[in-house]
């Protein structure tokens, strides 16, 4: 059963990765300008944090695996649309429904995943889910890259759209939980007399940010992928610069993701059930940022695939610490909404890390010592949250 999970979790990021290589040329395939390009390209991401929040709320209500049956058929539906595009304004707004549809999937696999298993394995849950997130990180874009010159641009959404269909049939088999069969699951509003430490009583996602760990988590999750958004902004523009050929980039970023892939599989995963979420976010954290910031100072391509396995590492200490800290401090019933928001900041970190670090600057080293800063800001923000009660109005 954990196994059919995780391969969900592969299928739920093939429908962001694939189409990675793809959107950008298809855009300019149709005539598109280059800022049309990047507004095809941004839509998703836009788009994908409304479906993040509403999948959130919908979860709590009607149960993740019922929303991510739903999720898989929107999807697989408007990707079947991509082949009857003509024009970059249809593109355009097939990307917007796609990102809504989208937007149910991600929360909703990873709140079934933390509603099977046991609170003192979450942490090594969160590191298989990360691997698999990795997989499909190696596979997705290399896949969509090499079908789209092989059969056009069309193939990779049509492959997606029969992937997402298998989804279907595999969700049908996971069983609903005990909470979802009986629509009984207390709330963190009613559990909030019992367990104080965990949500105010107030069952929402204005409640969520009342909570300093949950708070936490979403700025943690911004950073990683506000880090994440800038590499794949710089990198693939300094590799062309420094003239190493048209796969450097690419090569690049899978030795990150096979050292994170690494870390996620090996015994080093007891790591997260063992070490403090909060600590082991801080060390991928400074991590993250000394890889950013040796990456915008050398022009050596070995020191750089090196300084891209030690990113990895990064990356790998922070996935699944962050979304332990989140499922330690919110109770089943909410699991959902702080999915949803948790996977918004996710998207938000996608769009500001690539398109901020674009408009503020041109230059591939500048963009990542930026990011270098912003990290180091958020780390400290991190810190500050910590140690700052936080208090909800209730005009908010």
């Amino acid at each position: 059963m954990k196994a059919l999970m995780y391969i969900l979790v592969i299928i739920c990021f093939m429908d962001t990765f694939v189409q990675l290589p793809v959107v950008g040329p298809y855009a300019l395939h149709l005539g598109a300008s280059s800022l049309g390009a990047g507004l095809a390209i941004g839509m998703y991401s836009l788009t994908n944090m409304l479906g993040n929040i509403a999948a959130g709320r919908w979860i709590d209500r009607y149960g993740g695996k019922r929303v991510l049956l739903i999720g898989f058929i929107l999807t697989s539906a408007v990707l079947l649309l991509y082949s009857q595009v003509n024009t970059d304004t249809q593109l355009i707004a097939v990307r917007f429904l796609h990102g809504l549809a989208g937007g149910l999937l991600v929360p909703s696999v990873f709140t079934l995943i933390s509603r099977h298993v046991p609170d003192e394995r979450q942490g090594k849950s969160m590191a298989l889910s990360g691997a698999a997130v990795g997989l499909a990180a190696i596979i997705g874009p290399a896949t969509g890259g090499i079908m789209k010159a092989k059969l056009g641009f069309e193939a990779p959404f049509l492959t997606v759209a029969a992937l997402l269909a298998i989804g279907v049939l595999l969700t049908i088999f996971i069983p609903r939980t005990a909470g979802e069969r009986s629509n009984g699951v207390k709330s963190s509003a009613e559990l909030a007399e019992s367990q104080p430490s965990r949500l105010q009583p107030e069952s929402s996602f204005r409640a969520l940010f009342a909570m300093r760990p949950v708070v936490q988590s979403y700025i943690a999750a911004f950073a990683l992928m506000f880090g994440m958004g800038s590499l794949t902004f710089a990198l693939p523009i300094k590799t062309d610069a420094l003239e190493f050929g048209g796969q450097a980039s690419g090569m690049m970023l899978s030795t990150f993701g096979v050292v994170a892939i690494m870390v996620f599989m090996l015994p080093t995963n007891r790591l997260f059930d063992r070490v403090a979420p909060l600590k082991l976010i801080m060390l991928g954290g400074g991590i993250v940022i000394a890889s950013l910031l040796t990456l915008s100072f050398t022009t050596d391509q070995t020191m750089m695939y090196i300084t891209m396995g030690v990113y990895g590492l990064g990356y790998a200490l922070l996935f699944p610490s962050m979304n332990t800290l989140l499922i330690r401090h919110v109770s089943a019933a909410d699991k959902g909404k702080a999915f949803g928001m948790f996977y918004a900041f996710f998207s938000l970190g996608v769009v500001g890390g690539s398109s901020g670090i674009g408009y503020l600057t041109s230059s591939y080293d500048t963009g990542l010592r930026i990011a270098g800063c912003v990290l180091a800001g958020l780390l400290i923000m991190i810190v500050l949250v910590g140690k700052v009660q936080l208090k909800v109005s209730e005009r908010v």
